[in-house]
């Protein structure tokens, strides 16, 4: 059975108002066909999107959406004037009913179907009465809006992993002079400019797991083990300088191949509102939990650098999450509280309380903050889905 999901707005309403709404009821319509459908069903298909419905009020409903095709579909709810979106099923499956529920304000509705092969249809129009504010409209974001910015985006990253590479010459280089203090510098100004790149996560193939891949399948003692990690188990753990110089190498080497490889990538447009809550979690699950520290401790440094990641993806994207996501300054602040929490963690010496070392008023809240942004930057994905509408066919 498919999900229904409401948009980001919807999500932002009171969860306590809609369980003491009381559901409308839908007036029984005869169908195109002649026959009737049940009073809440919306019945989709290859041919026919919604039937015939109406509402007598505006109020919190639940429609049940009834795909009776061969495949799965997606179903939006929409103002047929623009296309901007109430609420949405994704992949409903064939013989399946799906709940869509959301506050319906007065004003004109209609659902547009889109199945796999076919074109996307919109069904009739709907007026529902009177003088109600329900559920804002969405409008969706399409693969036009996205391209440029994800353009710029390689672009910015491209700058970046440039400078990676300059960070991890220089490092290879302290590894092969023999000087253990600046060679564990020089590796955390190195592992903190990759953790920037919010594209590491997913996007690099490959080039993650010989340039940050973690020990977990192979072993701190595989030579299988490549990159950042494995070089950090070797500063930390009194492994000679002489023995990590390969090391340091093949990280220079892989992070030279990642400059050339990139700028001939193109970006998932999905994935530049997905990585943005991605990162943060994905920190949350090696990071503060301190599963990602082979010797050095910074764990928490890390995370920074995360937050770092997600704040270009969200300067990337903000002209178009400003006018759909009401929520977004409480991610910004969000990010601020988080950050503000961690870096009262950083030591004097520029090196940082390890994740298994803080206190316990200082996890509880730094793992409040951190759970409290995840849920606010997690509409984001939605909203910047990339999607064609009915007027792009």
């Amino acid at each position: 059975m498919g999900t229904s999901r409401l948009r980001a707005a919807a999500q932002l309403t009171a969860v306590g108002a809609a369980l003491a709404a009381t559901p409308l009821l839908l007036a029984a319509c005869s169908s195109g066909g002649g026959g009737s459908q049940p009073s809440n069903m919306i019945t989709i298909s290859s041919n026919q999107c919604g039937g015939t419905w109406q509402l007598a009020q505006p109020g919190w409903h639940t429609f049940e959406i009834n795909n009776q095709g061969t495949g799965g579909a997606d179903v939006d709810l929409v103002d047929p004037a623009n296309g901007a979106i109430y609420a949405e099923v994704e992949n409903t499956g064939p013989a399946t009913i799906t709940p869509m529920r959301l506050d319906v304000g007065s004003g004109k509705y209609a659902f547009l179907c889109s199945f796999a092969d076919f074109d996307p249809q919109q069904g009739a129009t709907v007026t529902v009465p009177g003088h109600a504010t329900g559920t804002p409209a969405i409008l969706p974001i399409t693969y036009n809006d996205l391209i440029p910015l994800a353009k710029k985006y390689v672009t910015e990253e491209e700058t970046a992993i440039k400078v990676l590479a300059s960070e991890t010459a220089t490092l290879a280089a302290a590894v092969r002079h023999g000087n253990l203090a600046t060679a564990r510098r020089d590796w955390l100004t190195a592992h903190l400019q990759y953790e920037t790149l919010g594209d590491a996560y997913g996007a690099f193939g490959n080039f993650d797991t010989e340039i940050d891949g973690r020990a977990d399948a192979v072993g701190v003692n595989s030579p299988q083990w490549t990159g950042f990690y494995r070089l950090e188990y070797g500063l930390w753990h009194g492994q000679s300088l002489a023995s990590l110089v390969p090391v340091a190498a093949a990280l220079n080497n892989d992070v030279d191949q990642l400059v050339t490889w990139w700028p001939t990538q193109e970006v998932t447009l999905s994935d530049l509102g997905r990585r943005a809550h991605e990162v943060i979690e994905n920190a949350l699950e090696f990071q503060l939990t301190g599963h990602d520290d082979y010797g050095s401790g910074t764990t928490l440094a890390s995370t920074v650098a995360a937050i770092a990641a997600s704040r270009v993806l969200l300067a990337l994207l903000d002209p178009l999450l400003v006018p759909r996501y009401p929520g977004l300054a409480s991610v910004y602040s969000g990010l601020d509280q988080l950050q503000s929490l961690l870096e009262k963690e950083r030591r004097p010496n520029g090196w940082w309380v390890p994740a298994s070392a803080l206190s316990v008023a200082a996890r509880q809240a730094i793992d409040a903050a951190c759970g409290q942004v995840l849920q606010e930057l997690a509409p984001i994905a939605a909203i910047t889905e990339p999607r064609n509408t009915l007027n792009a066919f």
